[in-house]
């Protein structure tokens, strides 16, 4: 990232998770209440594990603002960990007199096994405590400032679950384009956000619902698929000119960082490969009060790498957790005899969360990008500028 960049620090069962967002501007309203909600968020969705009961993620902010505005200053994040208490001696950062047993018993599917070869150790908890999706907490702080950034230009951001395993919805964002009224996009995501499974349909829900029961009485777990939107944003964000500067390069790469994504798809994703070109290209079309538009969204709001106006759409598969109950086969690395893979708590289903995760990797990308579009190094900087782009390629 170019402007605005973060760097997330903690275990998952250490004392507190933190981190650093650079290059906000400032001016900028902020409120660690605001921060707090989409942490909430991401703790919601039928088949999390006990985690979630334990704890009740808030933020402090520890610095980078004065008097709930930002400096311009780097900003600084805390979130303590609730369950810290009962692993002081399991992860203390000085050495105890009698350290607890290794883990030998890599999990399939786990940055276990190629994180103990990678960092030459023999027990999976070195590995296992940073590579948890417990710090996707702290990206979801991050992005949540940017998403307070993003909403001062109209730029807003919805996410909803499309498929839980072999069940799936009727509905893609794919349908949307920017002549969509903005009361009638609010209120298809408002019925995701009141779904305990972020989905858009009652009668889905309670099927998806229905499968991750099936799949905890199994002891098994469950992926899927969802989708992020970004409605008002506005032409030319990104580029042609380099490979390392297109829009949807930074939007796959910030997806695929997220624990236990699969793939990424902007738009019709790999349909496209199924369909002639006339099936699939977005016409131009012009009318004088209504300037350009489009009757459809297939490129998913990007082309040649950069924002055309329409909705950014992004769909992301997520694969189904390798914690288990009834655990996968492994070797013990101590003695390589056979042996089942190291259980630990989890979820059967944790798509829900994942979704208000990836909501916050697309409003840090985008924040980015409209930052190093617009320059300024003040929110009413940033205004000036936002005011003065071009409707039109005829606009200057």
């Amino acid at each position: 990232m170019n402007k605005i960049r973060f760097l997330t620090a903690g275990e998952s069962h250490g004392p507190a998770l933190n981190a650093i967002i650079e290059g906000m501007p400032a001016g900028l309203a902020v409120s660690e209440e605001e921060i707090s909600l989409q942490l909430q968020r991401r703790q919601r969705g039928y088949g999390r594990g006990d985690r979630m009961q334990i704890e009740r993620d808030r933020v402090q902010i520890l610095s980078g603002l004065r008097y709930g505005k930002t400096l311009g200053s780097p900003i600084s994040l805390l979130i303590f960990n609730k369950d810290w208490p009962n692993w002081t001696h399991k992860m203390s950062v000085v050495p105890v007199a009698e350290p607890v047993a290794p883990l030998h018993m890599p999990r399939p599917g786990h940055a276990d096994y190629a994180g103990m070869v990678k960092y030459r150790t023999d027990d999976l908890r070195n590995i296992l405590e940073r590579s948890s999706a417990r710090e996707t907490a702290m990206r979801v702080a991050a992005g949540a400032l940017t998403r307070l950034l993003l909403q001062q230009f109209g730029i807003l951001v919805f996410g909803h679950v499309l498929r839980i395993g072999s069940v799936e919805g009727s509905f893609s964002a794919v349908s949307l384009t920017r002549t969509t009224p903005l009361p009638e996009v609010r209120a298809l995501f408002d019925q995701a956000e009141h779904s305990p499974m972020a989905c858009m349909d009652p009668e889905t829900t309670l099927r998806m619902q229905s499968l991750v029961d099936e799949a905890k009485e199994k002891g098994d777990s469950l992926g899927g698929l969802f989708e992020i939107v970004a409605t008002g944003v506005p032409v030319g964000l990104g580029s042609h000119v380099h490979w390392d500067r297109k829009l949807d390069a930074h939007i796959a790469s910030a997806m695929m960082s997220i624990n236990a994504m699969k793939s990424v798809e902007i738009g019709l994703g790999k349909a496209v490969s199924e369909r002639f070109g006339s099936q699939v290209h977005d016409e131009l079309f012009y009318e004088e009060q209504a300037g350009y538009y489009r009757q459809r969204n297939s490129a998913g709001g990007i082309e040649g790498g950069m924002s055309n106006g329409e909705p950014i759409v992004v769909r992301v598969a997520m694969k189904p957790l390798p914690t288990m109950p009834t655990p996968l086969r492994s070797v013990d690395v101590g003695t390589h005899l056979p042996q089942n893979a190291h259980y630990e708590r989890a979820d059967v289903c944790a798509v829900p969360a994942a979704v208000v995760v990836g909501e916050a990797m697309l409003s840090l990308v985008l924040a980015n990008a409209l930052v190093e579009k617009l320059g300024g190094d003040s929110i009413d900087e940033m205004r000036r500028n936002f005011e003065g782009l071009p409707s039109t390629p005829l606009a200057w």
